[in-house]
């Protein structure tokens, strides 16, 4: 399965219903990711990540700064350092978003998500 496949795949499964989603299980999946990454799976990341911050609490900003900063270059342009600012509650020289346009932002960019083939 490509990695495009499994975005489609974990979207699908999931959904946006944020009330409804294990925290445990992206934070585990996310883990996974960081040990074991996978060649061309930074959207996949992404979207891991970004439950995560939809989901998420100030605690978990390491964690995306972990997958941020400690995979590499291509993986951590595809995470936005507006979620971890956010969720770490940083003073930043630039506008944060709020947590609402940016759970929001999320959302469209993966609703309708699908992978150029799908078996």
């Amino acid at each position: 399965m490509t990695n495009e496949q499994r975005t489609e795949k974990l979207v699908k499964e999931l959904g946006f219903d944020f009330d409804s989603i294990d925290k445990n299980r992206i934070i585990h999946l996310i883990e996974e990711e960081i040990d074991n990454y996978q060649q061309g799976s930074s959207d996949y990341i992404r979207l891991l990540c970004g439950y995560l911050y939809c989901l998420g609490d100030e605690s978990d900003a390491a964690l995306l700064e972990k997958a941020k900063y400690n995979i590499n270059f291509d993986v951590g342009c595809m995470i936005d350092i507006e979620w971890i600012d956010s969720l770490a509650n940083r003073k930043v020289d630039y506008p944060v978003r709020s947590r609402e346009e940016q759970i929001r932002d999320f959302v469209n960019y993966y609703r309708g998500y699908e992978a150029d083939e799908f078996d």
